[in-house]
């Protein structure tokens, strides 16, 4: 395994300095009431809100931690290209990035991901290296691209791609100082750390708790076990979230920053996707609806609750599918 300096949170400062790095880059993102009939809402007293990362030119959060990342970098760093290893979102973020910087991308993905997230990717530009999800999970655990050229873009272990994300957090207290809660999808944990940490230095008494979908859920189990856990991931429409285990480097950020992990069902994803179709008129693929179905089952308190809308990128198969009320 490669050696590698520990991990640490993004300070106020790098998160403030990332803002301004992603300046004609990532778009500010809006946050907006969901309005809900009383009738259909399990948790009335609840006010939520949405803050819609789909609507980021990539349809995605992941072009904050990418374009972070990326424009910190020098020429010599990029003589050889970028690489990273992605199911979908994050590879649309560094290709999108490495074509403003005009430099080759080559991704590294999971043999089974969407195809509507590959063929995004390869519109951009990027290389794609399908590998086996053991394979691939690999990559994700010992920064091993061997073979593979570029400089390598991680995901989630990656402290400027974390401040990136951390700028949600300054748009969302912005826009609603009197927050109470904010829930985020949970894969890698790379969003909820940006997030946690720019939260926990604006507003402290802000909880931040993780979306999870029952079929993957290795924060659940890491919290339950109080270490990071491994788990058999079973793969569902719900492509965005849930890895195969909490990474090792990640855990003791995540646990630093998240309230508890809020696991839901297939169904209650489902529900969600619908929902916001209907009533916020917004398109969310299946792990950005989670923190609205996390909302849903009650267990995060306050009045103000806000649900970070990670990503929009659906299969349109897979979206008809949920609208006539079926799981794909």
């Amino acid at each position: 395994m490669i050696s590698r300096p520990a991990l640490r949170l993004p300070s106020l400062a790098d998160i403030h300095a990332a803002r301004e790095r992603l300046r004609g880059l990532a778009i500010r993102t809006p946050l907006i009431k969901l309005a809900v009939p009383r009738y259909e809402s399990p948790v009335a007293s609840h006010e939520l809100f949405l803050k819609l990362e789909n609507l980021q030119p990539i349809g995605s959060f992941k072009l904050r931690g990418a374009g972070n990342a990326m424009r910190r970098l020098d020429a010599s760093a990029l003589q050889d290209g970028v690489c990273t290893a992605s199911a979908g979102n994050m590879a649309q973020g560094v290709a999108w990035c490495a074509r403003e910087l005009g430099v080759p991308c080559r991704v590294i993905v999971p043999d089974k991901a969407p195809a509507a997230k590959l063929d995004a990717v390869k519109a951009l530009g990027a290389e794609v290296i399908p590998v086996p999800f053991a394979d691939w999970w690999r990559v994700m655990e010992t920064h091993d691209t061997r073979g593979v050229p570029g400089m390598f873009i991680h995901p989630v272990e990656n402290h400027d791609v974390m401040a990136g994300h951390g700028t949600i957090a300054l748009e969302i207290m912005e826009d609603l100082p009197d927050v109470d809660a904010v829930i985020v999808p949970f894969g890698g944990g790379g969003l909820i750390s940006g997030i946690g940490a720019g939260m926990a230095a604006l507003k402290p008494n802000a909880r931040v708790f993780a979306a999870e979908v029952e079929t993957a859920a290795p924060l659940r189990a890491s919290f339950d076990a109080d270490e990071p856990k491994a788990i058999n991931r079973i793969p569902t429409f719900v492509d965005g979230i849930g890895g195969a285990s909490v990474l090792p480097a990640m855990w003791p950020l995540v646990r630093q920053v998240t309230e508890d992990s809020i696991v839901v069902t297939l169904e209650q994803i489902a529900e969600a996707v619908r929902l916001l179709v209907r009533h916020g008129h917004v398109v969310a693929e299946g792990a950005g609806a989670a923190p609205v179905a996390a909302a849903h089952t009650g267990q995060a308190p306050g009045a103000r609750i806000v649900c970070v809308i990670s990503g929009g990128n659906i299969d349109r198969l897979v979206l008809a599918t949920l609208l006539q009320g079926s799981l794909p």
